[in-house]
C-alpha cells in the first residue's frame, strides 16, 4: 500500500482507499482489504473494468464476428465488470516509477481470455501521480489518474473495454451527502429504459441545468444517469488521452469548506447519489447507508459496444491502447 501524500492504494482493484484533505479522508472505505472483500457490494474505490456501467442483457452482440455472453450480475445486464470484476481482483503493484517526469505509483492486471466472459487477454495499466498545488494561497491536493490497457493475447482480434473508477465522495467524512452543493458541466443525459439501458435520445436531465448549483438534500435529487459531455459519439477515440481534459463536475459543502473537482478526457460520466449504499458499522468505521457518498464515474457512452454507430469508442483491436484520464482536485476555503 501508498501511503504518501494526501492518497492511499490498495492492490486489491487498485482501490483509492484514502483521500484527505486538511485531515479529512472524503471517500468511503475501509480499512482493511479484507473488509473490501467482505462488503464488496458498493464498489468503494474500484477501478471498474472490464466494462463499467452496464451492457444490456449481459451479452456482447457483435464482436470478432460473434456474440459473448457475460455474467448477468445486474439482471438482465451485465454490470462493472462482473461478479469479480476488475475491482475485485489483486493487481500487481504498487511500485513507484517516472510517468512523464512525475513519481507514479503504478499498478498491473492482466485479464485473461474468457474472465467474465469477456474475449481476449488484456494488459491494463493504472498510473496515479499524486500532487500538492498551491492555487491563490490554497493547497491543493491534486490525483492524476491515468488508465491504459492492450489486447496482448491472440485468442481475438478485439475485445471491449470500458474503465472508470468508483470512489464515492463525502465531502464531511459524515454519514450523508445532504448539503453537497452540485455544479454538473452538463445536464444532456443519456435516456434509459427500466432496465438503465440507453434508448438512443440525449436530452436534458429534468431539474438540472449546466454550471448551475443545485443542492442535495436527504433524498433528492435521486440521481444515477449518465451525462453526456461530447454528443458526437463518431468523434470518440478508443484513446481519449489526447482529448483536453475537461471540468465535469465541481462540489463544495458549506459545513466543512471543502471542495472537490473532477475532470477528465472521457465523454461522458455517471453521476450517481449513492441511494443503494448499504454496509454496517465494520472496522471501527459507523454504518453507511443510503445517500453516504456520490460517485463520478467519467466513461464511454453506456451500453456502446452493442450500438453500432458508438461500438468504436469501447472496441479495442489488436495494435491499439485504449486509454483515458481523470483528475481529482480536492481543497479546503
Amino acid at each position: 500500500m501508498s501511503s504518501a501524500k494526501a492518497f492511499t492504494f490498495l492492490p486489491l482493484g487498485a482501490i483509492i482507499q484514502k483521500f484527505t484533505v486538511n485531515g479529512k479522508n472524503i471517500v468511503q472505505g475501509f480499512p482493511t482489504a479484507e473488509l473490501y472483500k467482505q462488503y464488496n457490494g458498493p464498489y468503494f474505490g474500484e477501478t471498474i473494468g472490464r466494462i463499467a456501467n452496464r451492457v444490456a442483457n449481459a451479452k456482447i452482440n457483435d464482436l470478432n464476428g460473434k456474440s459473448y455472453s457475460l455474467v448477468a450480475n445486474n439482471a438482465p445486464n451485465a454490470l462493472h465488470g462482473g461478479i469479480n470484476g476488475w475491482g475485485k481482483r489483486e493487481f500487481e503493484g504498487p511500485s513507484h516509477v517516472d510517468r512523464n517526469g512525475k513519481e507514479a505509483t503504478f499498478f498491473k492486471y492482466v485479464s485473461v481470455d474468457g474472465e467474465e466472459g469477456y474475449p481476449g487477454t488484456v494488459e491494463f495499466r493504472v498510473w496515479y501521480v499524486q500532487e500538492t498545488e498551491k492555487v491563490d494561497g490554497t493547497q491543493q491536493e491534486v490525483l492524476h489518474i491515468e488508465y491504459e490497457a492492450e489486447l496482448v493475447g491472440d485468442e481475438v482480434d478485439e475485445t471491449a473495454i470500458n474503465v472508470t473508477n468508483h470512489s464515492y465522495f463525502n465531502l464531511t467524512g459524515g454519514s450523508s451527502i445532504a448539503g453537497t452543493e452540485v455544479r454538473l458541466s452538463t445536464n444532456k443525459y443519456l435516456v434509459v429504459d427500466e432496465n438503465l439501458i440507453p434508448q438512443g435520445p440525449i436530452e436534458e436531465f429534468p431539474g438540472v441545468k449546466p454550471q448551475t448549483t443545485f443542492t442535495l438534500g436527504e433524498q433528492e435529487p435521486d440521481i444515477d444517469h449518465c451525462f453526456v459531455v461530447n454528443t458526437d459519439p463518431n468523434n470518440i477515440p478508443i484513446d481519449t488521452r489526447s482529448e483536453p481534459l475537461a471540468k465535469l463536475a465541481s462540489f463544495y459543502h458549506p459545513e466543512s469548506k471543502i471542495h472537490l473537482e473532477v475532470s477528465s478526457t472521457e465523454p461522458t460520466f455517471q453521476f450517481y447519489t449513492g441511494k443503494h449504499i448499504d454496509v454496517p458499522a465494520v472496522g471501527g468505521l459507523p454504518a453507511r447507508g443510503s445517500r453516504a457518498g456520490f460517485c463520478v464515474e467519467p466513461a464511454r457512452y453506456v451500453n456502446a459496444i452493442n450500438v453500432p454507430e458508438q461500438k468504436s469508442q469501447m472496441a479495442l483491436k489488436k495494435g491499439e491502447k485504449y486509454g483515458c484520464k481523470i483528475v481529482y482536485r480536492g481543497w479546503q476555503a
